[in-house]
């Protein structure tokens, strides 16, 4: 039997009293007690806007849990937002654990989270490590029970979340309020001390996305999810893709998050949530272009200056007077791929590491040092040029694009975006060469390469012009999570602000994702939808605005303002030798059209779907 992993909101929901008959009363009777959790939890000791938790970058988070019952599913939803550690402080008698034998553990953190209840604040030693915690250490403090223990954190300075109640619901809004999915808007129902008075509490806002179901927007779940299981289904049932990971955010809302299948024909292991992809092409919306974007807005990158201006090799060849704007409309008259693989010779790559053969292309495939430099560079830059602004998808654009980026940074494309928007923007799971950072089995595999690296592309980018550079390159290279994906596109949604900060200025948003070519759909560095009659692309319902990019491994994430959509889709199709599938059964647009089907209370939506039936 195919296994299929929930988010956590469908986990709860089948775990829960609720979900013993699944439908639509007990969603909406879920609904309401989430919605009163929200309303009656109450943040105190904010005076210094802690909450929601900023500057993510800077913070290394510990989330302990004492005495309380649902710490899993509050961590779970937590890790949507960053990475924590968790901490579970309770023996399995209730007794807390002697919190001090936890100094070596927790030194290297800088913030905890501790999740108590009523009870363990009658232990011996529980506030006391609450007050030291807070001496060095930027301590939040998650309360569950009577509100007759909150005499006890009178010293406490740092903020307080309390919910009377401590169940599922409890657990997913405090999480949440945490990071600014959701709001703090309860007010304490009566005076327990000199400090803690009758109608104390802080009041927040959203700021990042909230976890959900599709009803808490109007949306039938099982005509949401109804159709995609089936399509995604049929994909796997015809060998187009071993498994996948769909997301779908509405309105800043995360309404569906599902696994499907497996890692890999074999079927051994499932594919989850939290499983890594290699985004290919979705490497130029998602690090390549709005690195160009942020540069753009520091006037360090202007679209209408040549490439020569930039990269000081291309000044004496036929690609200085290439203007940057049209390496990102791709119409900058390159070639379209260069096949640099093919042109390996024996003695440039070994099966062993040494210091000679040190970039690392697969677990048993090391190109020499300096191959891209001495020779793929060098190659692009003095590669023929077609016909100047004629629309030709080239991977070449982003080469050059990256390496005008990490020129103006003096950074690399993988460290700057990185330290500039992944870290900041809590997106743990995306990066370049995953394998620095994370186990193969937290990376589903790409393709059994036998034609080149003769092996299984474990974290290694399938791209293999990308590879050979290193495995960071403009065009292919960024691996990530659909949660990641969700993020950074809810980022660009917000016209450039998340979590309480600027990343992106709303006019820039604008300018790059809107059509900008008088030869294609193109915007900056993006795709955009086509609605011309009879093309439908990426869906037969996407609005004009919409934009977004695909990628070849079997990837897309397209964003549609007028909707207030998010759609993202993850899969390894290339697993499966020969052919395209995936594109074949219109497996991503299928998809994309069923959840436009799904919201169809849009009035964007009935509108478009009189137009196409005309």
């Amino acid at each position: 039997m195919r296994r299929v992993f929930y988010s956590i909101f469908f986990i709860v929901w089948v775990f829960s009293a609720c979900a013993q008959q699944n439908n639509a009363d007990n969603k909406a009777t879920w609904l309401r007690q989430v919605a009163s959790a929200e309303m009656s939890t109450v943040l105190l000791n904010n005076e210094k806007s802690v909450i929601p938790l900023k500057e993510l970058q800077n913070k290394n988070i510990a989330s302990l849990s004492l005495g309380v019952n649902h710490a899993t599913i509050f961590d779970s939803i937590a890790r949507k937002y960053t990475a924590i550690t968790a901490f579970p402080a309770t023996k399995s008698s209730g007794e807390i654990i002697d919190l001090n034998s936890l100094g070596e553990s927790l030194k290297l953190y800088d913030t905890y989270i501790i999740q108590v209840s009523d009870q363990a604040l009658h232990q011996m030693n529980t506030v006391p490590f609450i007050l030291e915690s807070q001496k060095s250490k930027n301590v939040v403090l998650v309360v569950y029970g009577n509100p007759r223990v909150l005499p006890k954190l009178d010293s406490v300075t740092a903020p307080i979340i309390w919910q009377h109640t401590e169940n599922t619901e409890s657990a997913l809004v405090t999480s949440q309020i945490i990071f600014g999915g959701m709001t703090a808007q309860g007010k304490l129902p009566q005076s327990v001390s000199l400090k803690y008075k009758q109608g104390d509490g802080f009041l927040t806002e959203v700021t990042r996305l909230t976890y959900t179901i599709p009803e808490a927007i109007g949306i039938n779940s099982e005509e949401l999810e109804r159709p995609i299981d089936a399509i995604v289904q049929e994909a796997i049932a015809q060998r187009a893709t071993p498994g996948a990971v769909v997301l779908v955010a509405k309105d800043g809302k995360v309404i569906f998050n599902k696994a499907y299948g497996y890692h890999t024909y074999d079927k051994l292991v499932p594919n989850k949530l939290t499983d890594i992809f290699d985004l290919a092409s979705v490497t130029k919306i998602s690090a390549t272009t709005i690195a160009a974007m942020r540069l753009y807005e520091q006037n360090k990158l202007k679209l209408d200056t040549n490439v020569g201006a930039y990269i000081q090799e291309a000044r004496n060849t036929n690609k200085n007077n290439i203007l940057v704007k049209d390496l990102m409309l791709h119409q900058a008259g390159l070639v379209s791929y260069i096949p640099f693989y093919q042109r390996i010779k024996p003695a440039d790559f070994s099966r062993d590491s040494s210091e000679l053969y040190s970039v690392k292309l697969a677990d048993h495939y090391f190109l020499r040092k300096g191959y891209y430099e001495e020779i793929m560079w060098p190659t692009m830059v003095r590669s023929h040029l077609q016909t100047p602004g004629k629309y030709v998808y080239s991977d070449l654009s982003m080469y050059f694009m990256k390496e005008i980026v990490e020129r103006q940074t003096t950074k690399s494309l993988a460290e700057y975006m990185q330290e500039q928007f992944y870290k900041p923007l809590g997106m743990y799971g995306a990066g370049f060469n995953p394998r620095n950072r994370f186990s193969k089995l937290a990376i589903v595999p790409t393709e059994i390469d036998n034609y080149f690296r003769m092996d299984l592309l474990e974290g290694f980018v399938h791209d293999q012009g990308a590879a050979m550079a290193g495995g960071i390159s403009g065009h292919a290279g960024l691996f990530s999570t659909a949660n990641d994906m969700a993020i950074l596109f809810q980022m660009m949604l917000n016209k450039g602000k998340y979590g309480g900060e600027e990343y992106l200025k709303p006019e820039t948003v604008d300018l790059f994702t809107s059509k900008q070519s008088e030869v294609s759909r193109r915007g900056l560095g993006f795709d955009r939808s086509n609605t011309d009659e009879g093309k439908k692309y990426p869906s037969a319902l996407a609005s004009p605005q919409t934009y977004g990019h695909t990628g070849y491994t079997g990837t897309c994430v397209w964003v549609d303002p007028a909707t207030n959509l998010i759609y993202v889709f993850l899969s390894n199709r290339v697993q499966s030798p020969g052919g395209n599938k995936l594109q074949s059964m219109n497996i991503r647009s299928r998809i994309q059209d069923a959840v436009y089907q799904a919201i169809g209370n849009d009035r964007y939506l009935a509108d478009r779907k009189q137009v196409l039936s005309r």
